[in-house]
């Protein structure tokens, strides 16, 4: 296995090959792989429903739910079964273990479904299987308001809708806030007694018209042709002319007997966006495009398409978006893509001060190099960055450089010992070739388990144990194979630098002058080039709270070592244009004194033939022999470090808070659910929910608030939360984003005779996603009539509310006594909130 890196070094040029190959194709792939906030997975379960209208509940559950609960109770793997019934509708979930084979699982729902259907009453309509994917919820709300008729307003949207579903990556555009037109016919009775029309014909007309009626085919000499009759009314005006009897030589039509209208539906529901009537338009992507990017696709056709419309149109209606997730999503992937890289700087910080800038330069090479390649394996495998992706990215940035540093630490010894660069590495390569893999693979070993974490956690977090194999995998090429040939190349180059110095620094001082803009250029030109990776560093650093001193210091000093490391790629690929900048550039420095011959010293040192040193013991050396100098102290030591470990584990016992699976954080959008008891009119609901409007939207820390009275609403990823049974109406809210909150600025300091005071910008408090929340519990509570409960957003794997408490009985009155009694138990309870109940 050894015998790989002697090849390697061998080989230096195509490996170099191999390298710039390897960070091209990474480059590529991050580009190009989809990015998400939270994975997408698939919920084992399914829910069957049927609509059945005028039905009541307790008919629905004996002729509907019964028979579904009766044939699907059959089915393989099935976990759980819940039926609801209610008027007008009937519905099974049904949940199943993970492993699922849901084409087979499909198909014998279907069939079980057949079977129940056989049972149903007549009036039934056809039953529906959907689904429960969260990756189907709405990535951008496209709203349009304005003083314009309904009927304007719902063609502008519908033709936007169209637009919008041609793409791509857009699986639908959803309309919400709309109604359906419908023709409306106003029946005189005196009509029809003038016409001699009873009721009976009037009906027979009408239910034996508007249909498919297949005619069939004619054969002639000519050949044979299909017959049509055109039988399907297509606009009003065939309603109209619809002939309902003769009456001597004249044709009394439908339009003769009654008052036809074109008109909508009645309203089952109102919707306001920001205080005003709306239309939205609920984008969904289809899985496996980039969030962001069709997120950007959407607004450009929005823009365009709105720009197109005449002059009054436009100034009438107004098209915004709102709930953008791809903001969230980029601004979420953007610092952890900035904490990865401060990661690397710090890292490199360490390594430079322990074991020089030449370790830290060549430890900092395999930091990014072995990320690019684990991007390239995320791409092979089909896997879309995500949040769990980015943070084992993180995880991984301590792990990933032991084998580097052992490496690079070995080959410097090997050095001073007088060897050879490329003999120094490779001997170093190949004597912890073993041990690196070892390690590597210990580390692995205790993350594999997570690789068959079960349930919806084991899916959701599945993410990290793979990315943290194939970064620690990628991490072993470029320890025992990149970093030798690298370390040899790099080595021969600093040599060859320090050798020729003196040469450069002899040269006359018009040479000088002419070789520093050409140094300068060779510098500046790698710095332009990484310029959007130093703007990434550079905004993780200016959303962070702090001195405002730091805001400036610490992304240069980050730039600083990212640029080292870039200089360092570009000489150790052979760019001999660089070489020779940074030789005159440092030649220069030669001629500016002291100063310069030791920074050029430092950088640039050749390495001695030979260093004969003595032995010396340190400090941590007489500790480790103390320890283990006899048989004693390790038994002492083994003793105090289980007692210190036993320690710990009974204080967090008796101590701990509990355990949280995600922490929580600081939503930026909510729904206010407004809950009602009794039967109220759409106009009862409406008025109700206009008033908790009004107070969200005065609150200064809301920045959008979509209302819904009655049915409708936003289709939003609730976590597997369902609205409350007495619920009339949602206010879906969107908070002020967090770059785009004012910052509260308090003054620490002022640095005496400069006059420069040092200042600490924080984020508002009052502008906090909780605080917000809670100031809004507080307020709407005071509305009488109502009651609030608001649900903000999670994060993590979907889940409802943490406690579920089923009752059953045999007796429907019994069962409604006993949630009454418990649910009174439960508000008498400290510490639980958000009580609801399916009475």
């Amino acid at each position: 296995m050894t015998g790989m890196v002697d090849w390697a070094a061998g080989r230096a040029r195509m490996v170099i090959a191999f390298i710039l190959l390897s960070l091209v194709v990474g480059g590529y792939s991050y580009s190009t792989l989809p990015k998400e906030g939270e994975p997408d997975i698939e919920i084992p379960a399914l829910f069957v429903s049927v609509q059945f209208p005028g039905i009541s509940a307790a008919d629905s559950e004996t002729l509907l739910v019964k028979p579904m609960e009766t044939e699907l109770a059959d089915l393989d793997g099935l976990k759980q079964m819940t039926g609801t019934a209610a008027e007008n509708y009937a519905g099974v979930a049904l949940e199943f273990e993970f492993g699922w084979d849901k084409t087979k699982i499909m198909a014998d729902v279907r069939d079980a479904m057949s079977t129940a259907e056989s049972q149903f009453p007549e009036g039934y309509e056809k039953y529906s299987i959907n689904e429960i994917n969260f990756s189907e919820f709405p990535i951008i709300i496209v709203n349009l308001t304005g003083p314009v008729p309904e009927r304007t307003m719902a063609r502008v949207a519908r033709d936007l809708q169209d637009e919008l579903e041609a793409l791509d990556a857009v699986l639908e555009a959803g309309l919400a806030g709309d109604r359906d037109e419908m023709l409306e016919v106003l029946i005189d009775p005196l009509r029809l007694e003038a016409y001699n029309v009873t009721a009976g014909e009037l009906i027979n007309v009408v239910q034996n018209n508007n249909q498919l009626i297949a005619a069939g085919e004619i054969e002639s000499a000519q050949g044979t042709f299909a017959v049509k009759i055109p039988s399907s009314f297509d606009e009003p005006r065939d309603v109209y002319a619809l002939p309902v009897k003769t009456n001597g030589d004249r044709v009394v039509t439908l339009g003769d007997l009654a008052q036809i209208n074109l008109t909508f539906e009645d309203r089952q529901g109102t919707a306001r966006f920001n205080g005003e009537k709306t239309l939205a338009l609920q984008v969904v992507k289809r899985k496996g495009f980039n969030l962001i990017d069709t997120s950007e696709q959407v607004k450009e056709i929005v823009a365009a398409r709105s720009a197109n419309w005449p002059e009054g149109l436009r100034a009438a209606v107004t098209v915004g978006t709102s709930n953008d997730q791809s903001r969230i999503v980029d601004s979420m992937v953007q610092q952890l893509l900035g904490s990865v890289f401060t990661a690397i700087a710090l890292v490199m910080i360490v390594v430079l001060a322990a074991l020089g800038i030449r370790a830290a330069l060549l430890v900092g090479f395999a930091i990014p190099t072995s990320f690019l390649l684990c991007f390239a394996f995320l791409a092979l495998m089909g896997i879309s960055i995500s949040n769990i992706v980015m943070f084992g990215l993180i995880l991984a940035v301590g792990m990933l450089v032991d084998g580097a540093i052992v490496v690079v630490e070995y080959a410097d010894a090997r050095q001073q010992q007088g060897e050879g660069p490329m003999q120094a590495y490779v001997h170093a390569a190949k004597r912890m070739f073993w041990p690196i893999i070892s390690s590597t693979a210990t580390t692995l070993c205790a993350f594999l388990p997570m690789l068959f974490w079960p349930g919806v956690p084991g899916e959701f977090m599945g993410m990290l144990p793979v990315t943290l194999i194939f970064v620690l995998s990628a991490s072993l090429v470029v320890a025992l194979i990149y970093l030798p040939v690298m370390g040899g190349v790099t080595g021969r180059l600093e040599r060859w630098m320090a050798d020729n110095m003196e040469a450069i620094a002899g040269l006359r001082w018009y040479l000088h002058l002419l070789l520093f803009p050409l140094a300068l250029a060779m510098i500046i030109v790698p710095m332009s080039l990484m310029q959007p990776l130093f703007g990434v560093i550079s905004a993780q650093f200016a959303a962070m709270d702090g001195l405002n001193v730091l805001g400036s210091v610490i992304p240069t000093f980050v730039t600083v070592f990212l640029c080292i490391v870039a200089l360092c790629a570009l000489l150790s690929v052979g760019l001999s244009g660089a070489m020779m900048g940074l030789l005159a550039f440092f030649g220069v420095f030669t001629r500016a004194g002291r100063g310069g011959r030791w920074i050029t010293s430092k950088l640039f040192r050749k390495t001695p033939d030979r260093i004969d040193a003595g032995y010396r013991r340190s400090t941590f050396g007489r500790v480790i022999s103390f320890i283990v100098g006899n048989p004693v102290m390790p038994l002492v030591m083994a003793g105090i470090v289980f007692v210190f470990v036993g320690t710990v584990m009974i204080f967090f016992g008796n101590n701990s808070k509990g355990v949280e699976f995600f922490v929580e954080s600081e939503p930026e959008q909510a729904i206010v659910y407004v809950l009602a008891r009794g039967n109220l009119s759409l106009e009862e609901k409406d008025h109700l929910l206009e008033r908790a409007e009004e107070i969200v939207l005065q609150h200064p820390g809301v920045q959008t608030a979509f209302a819904f009275a009655g049915e409708g609403g936003l289709d939003s990823n609730t976590g597997g939360a369902q609205a409350p049974k007495d619920s009339i109406g949602q206010i879906q809210l969107e908070t002020i984003p967090w770059e785009d909150r004012p910052n509260k600025v308090t003054p620490i300091f002022t640095v005496p005779f400069i006059g420069y005071t040092v200042t600490r910008a924080t984020q508002d408090p009052a502008f906090d996603g909780d605080v917000i929340l809670a100031e809004l519990t507080e307020q709407l509570s005071n509305i009488p009539g109502i009651r609030i409960e608001i649900l903000a957003q999670a994060r993590g794997p979907a889940s409802g509310k943490p406690v579920h408490l089923r009752l059953k009985s045999d007796s429907f009155t019994n069962l409604l006594a006993a949630t009454a009694l418990t649910r009174q138990q439960f508000e008498a309870t400290p510490g639980l909130t958000l009580i609801e109940d399916t009475r």
